[in-house]
């Protein structure tokens, strides 16, 4: 199974459309995530249309309409793996242990909102990924978004793809 995970793409605040790379993976992706923050409903519209499957949540750049069509946290089980999704973990310190405690029932935890690439595990076992921001890069060299394949319950292949500069 391959996934394709994304978050804070701010359109049309950051920029007008999902980078061209990025859209070239939604065909080969069983699943997709996003983290949140995507701030136009088009967005939402176009993954919702072009994906087999979209897990996401809304950010704190979200407005009310997207509110309305997205959790505050999504969780999935795929291929045996318990999933969550949550746009804001807080601090970068004590994340993995503070995620842990929040969410003792996943195996991974997608995030968002620093817009900073992040794969670590915590000490239970909690994998947590941050894919950063294909559309804002902020202080990050890169634009960037992640892809994985995910079989007989491991996650493997965890790739940050980063973005050539516009």
């Amino acid at each position: 199974m391959r996934l394709l995970i994304m978050s804070d793409t701010h359109l049309p605040r950051r920029a007008k459309q999902l980078p061209v790379p990025l859209l070239a993976e939604l065909p080969h992706a069983d699943v997709v995530f996003h983290a949140g923050d995507w701030v136009d409903t088009a967005t939402l519209d176009l993954l919702e249309s072009r994906s087999r499957r979209l897990i996401a949540v809304h950010g704190n750049n979200d407005g009310p309409e997207l509110r309305a069509r997205l959790p505050e946290v999504a969780r999935a089980e795929l291929d045996g793996l318990r999933f969550g999704v949550v746009h804001d973990t807080g601090p970068a310190r004590g994340r993995e242990a503070r995620c842990a405690a929040r969410f003792p029932d996943l195996d991974v935890l997608v995030f968002g909102h620093s817009h900073i690439p992040w794969d670590t595990t915590a000490p239970t076992g909690l994998r947590l990924l941050n894919p950063g921001s294909p559309t804002d890069r902020r202080r990050q060299p890169h634009r960037t978004y992640l892809t994985a394949t995910l079989a007989d319950g491991a996650l493997t292949d965890v790739t940050l793809h980063r973005l050539p500069q516009r």
